[in-house]
């Protein structure tokens, strides 16, 4: 058994928000008051970001109803951040962490966090300064390696179930006028999110393009009319960062225009880009609908599997740094059986960073339009039970006179 560690914590959230990242905060405050070691518990306001400025809070003091109540509230608490650090950068936040005697680090966010994480874990070794760090993962891109999911996928993962089940009965209502739909979704170079549309079942859209195929412009015509000649109206789900088969972005122009700090572009207009290519080639009217960063921040969409888990990552992370482990991040495993299942892990914080997880071929079909039966059983789990009932009406004829 180690020495207790004694000294305060300090925890952040970074990158992009997530329906259930305030699940995990909540999971690592009440975890750290369980333990006589840790001593005060502090917040980075906007991540590394804030902690450079030493905006920091003072968690202890606040209620423990508000603490609670983080488990049931969408997006970053703390505030967030896209803030890549420098190598001087690190000097000064290994600085600031010992001025205030934190010995616990933990940061709630993806690829890009956990390495500023292990570069913090790094640099006080170097130092000798004595401080576990541990990663907390989140993304609702569901793209880190080495978990079988990620905390905030399972609800947006519902929500664009939802959102696709409700454009699609919108389209059938006025099938004579509302031809095709196109709805642009998340996702940078993997497909999870768009992939989540064909759990709205008998409402799911007829054609979901993702990243992990290419995008071939003719073939994707053909989809379209072939689709609407057999139906007569078309709901498309197309993920934003479709890429041609050199593997350049589809809106390539939007992809050029936007980067972030690590040099991720800030995708955005393939949707319209798609509109416009049915409208001139296939003179069919054309509507786009795009969710926005309401699917990383809706709260009414919240998956109970979900929020749970989250909270259960945080909770784990500090019973492994309290018990002597440091620079790794807490994973989620699902365990084999026909009953779901998900206890928790640990990997290296290097080892995610430097990682990407794709959707596996055996999860899109062949034909690159849409999606098989083993993603469906792979992510219906995740989502927290059926989606919400709609009555149907039969629709009795009756007989023309």
């Amino acid at each position: 058994m180690p020495e207790k560690l004694r000294g305060n914590l300090l925890v952040g959230q970074s990158g992009g928000p997530s329906p259930v990242v305030n699940a995990s905060l909540c999971g690592v405050i009440e975890e750290a008051m369980r333990h006589e070691e840790i001593e005060g518990i502090y917040g980075a306001r906007n991540g590394i970001q804030g902690l450079l400025m030493e905006h920091l809070v003072d968690l202890r003091r606040e209620n423990p109803s508000t603490i609670d109540g983080l488990r049931r509230t969408p997006t970053m608490a703390l505030g967030s951040c896209r803030y890549k650090a420098a190598e001087e950068d690190y000097e000064r936040l290994l600085d600031i962490l010992s001025r205030y005697d934190i010995r616990y680090f933990f940061y709630i966010g993806g690829n890009d966090s956990m390495h500023t994480t292990h570069e913090i874990g790094r640099m006080a070794r170097e130092r000798g300064y004595e401080m576990r760090v541990m990663g907390v993962p989140k993304t609702i891109d569901n793209d880190l390696a080495f978990t079988d999911h990620t905390p905030g996928y399972g609800s947006t993962a519902r929500f664009e179930a939802i959102a696709a089940r409700d454009v699609v009965m919108d389209t059938l209502s006025l099938q004579y006028t509302e031809v095709i739909k196109v709805i642009e979704t998340m996702g940078r170079n993997s497909g999870w999110v768009t992939a989540a549309t064909a759990l709205a079942g008998e409402y799911a859209p007829d054609l979901i393009y993702l990243p992990e195929k290419p995008f071939v412009v003719e073939k994707f015509l053909q989809d379209v009319e072939t689709a609407y000649r057999e139906k007569g109206w078309v709901v498309i789900a197309a993920c934003e960062g479709l890429k041609k088969a050199d593997g350049k972005y589809l809106a390539a122009f939007q992809a050029e225009m936007n980067v972030d700090a690590f040099g991720h572009p800030e995708l955005g207009g393939l949707g319209q880009h798609l509109v416009d290519l049915i409208v001139q080639n296939l003179r069919l009217k054309t509507r786009l609908d795009k969710p926005g960063t309401m699917q990383r921040s809706s709260g009414i969409c919240i998956s109970p599997v979900d929020a749970e888990e989250a909270y259960l990552v945080g909770k784990k992370a500090v019973e492994a740094a309290v018990g002597g482990t440091t620079d790794k991040t807490v994973t989620l495993v699902r365990e084999p059986g026909e009953e779901y299942r998900c206890t928790t892990g640990v990997v290296e914080l290097e080892k995610v960073a430097n990682a990407e997880k794709l959707m596996p071929g055996e999860f899109v079909n062949q034909e690159g339009n849409g999606v098989t039966s083993a993603f469906i059983e792979y992510a219906l789990p995740l989502i927290g039970g059926p989606l919400p009932e709609y009555a149907k009406l039969e629709n009795f004829p009756i007989e023309k006179r």
